[in-house]
């Protein structure tokens, strides 16, 4: 399926390569490296590489993308019987040659065993020469070193995995013999395909990306959760005001609001959700008789809508999580703080001073209160 989809690009590289083939072999006999001086280069760098093949090197190259400690990720062919490999010679499955991703990772940050755990997710363990749609010996699965010290680490998780199964697992295991870079428009394919065929569903990205969490950002703060609220329980919670500006998009009195005049130091909350979106410091008198911020904590956390409601052209601001009504943004803010003003109804907001933001579970937004 995935010649299918590379036969256009493979006929505009044969028409390059007739034109200019002297060039492309220059380059690509830089492409050979021995383990050794894989091995070398790692030192060097204080890096570790380790090689898997898993099928369409598309899709594990962008699965390893996601991963925490992964510093680099390259698809190339591995430990076939010739030199210089081009795509139409791999694809024709007699080259010996196997689609596989160079993964270098930095070993204070992820280790080997979960490397090679995560992997062994993306495969079927027990198919030979066939992953996914893709059918061919340059397809198999494959997992090759170029140090010698990362083998016991290897056998172990394929023998916990091989309990799981009662196919045999078929997987190789093997020093790297050789290794040449793919095409360029083989690398960071599904980047700059977003909608390029893929053998590794979406959930398996997101496994990637949740694997190895940065632990260090972690505060000794309780962990917080924020999830949207039922309505009928938010009829409750919330003071009639407070429902209908945040559910209703209803917009409280000017000036006669609680956080107008509001300008001690600490963190502004989701009234529905608890989950932080301003802080004082970016928080401005703008005279217009509603909070008025320059910036949300992250823009990540807020949705803009358009919104022609009462004969005017408005963007709308709401909470991505609680999705409810903030207020709206205008572009008449303070040049010297980006020229925004997010005009915020206080009833859509907690205030938490900063001298409760430990207690109430915002410790780790502390920092965002020192001024700059």
């Amino acid at each position: 399926m995935k010649q299918l989809i590379v036969l256009l690009a493979l006929g505009i590289g044969l028409f390059i390569v007739s034109k200019f083939g002297f060039s492309q072999k220059a380059q690509k006999t830089t492409g050979l490296k021995s383990a050794k001086q894989h091995t070398m280069d790692t030192i060097k760098d204080k890096d570790q590489v380790i090689y898997f093949a898993g099928g369409c090197f598309w899709g594990t190259e962008h699965f390893f993308k996601q991963v925490r400690g992964v510093t680099a990720t390259e698809v190339g062919y591995a430990n076939g019987n010739l030199q210089n490999p081009t795509y139409t010679q791999v694809s024709t499955g007699k080259t010996g040659f196997a689609e596989t991703v160079k993964v270098s990772y930095d070993p204070q940050v992820i280790d080997l065993k979960l490397l090679v755990d995560l992997f062994l997710k993306t495969i079927d363990p027990t198919s030979l020469n066939r992953q996914g749609n893709d059918i061919g010996t340059q397809y198999r699965t494959g997992i090759y070193y170029s140090n010698a010290a990362d083998v016991p680490v290897i056998k172990e998780r394929l023998a916990e995995l091989a309990k799981q199964y009662p196919a045999q697992i078929v997987v190789e295991l093997e020093p790297l013999q050789n290794y040449y870079d793919a095409e360029s428009y083989h690398q960071k394919y599904l980047d700059k395909n977003p909608g390029g065929y893929c053998h590794i569903g979406a959930d398996l990205f997101e496994l990637a990306r949740k694997a190895n969490p940065d632990t260090t950002k972690v505060t000794s703060a309780p962990s917080m959760s924020y999830k949207k609220v039922d309505k009928e329980i938010l009829k409750k919670e919330l003071t009639p005001l407070q429902y209908d500006v945040t559910q209703n998009n209803a917009t409280e009195r000017a000036f006669a609001n609680e956080y107008n005049d509001e300008f001690r130091e600490g963190i502004y909350v989701d009234i529905t959700t608890g989950e932080p979106l301003f802080v004082s410091t970016d928080k401005f008198e703008s005279g217009c008789g509603w909070p008025s911020f320059s910036k949300p904590i992250s823009d990540s956390l807020i949705a803009e809508v358009s919104d022609n409601s009462f004969g005017m052209r408005r963007t709308e601001v709401r909470s991505k999580t609680g999705d409810a009504h903030l207020g709206h943004v205008f572009d008449d803010g303070p040049a010297d703080k980006g020229g925004l003003r997010y005009c915020i109804n206080s009833a859509s907001l907690k205030f938490i001073p900063k001298e409760k933001m430990k207690a109430e579970g915002y410790e780790k937004y502390l920092p965002l209160l020192v001024k700059k």
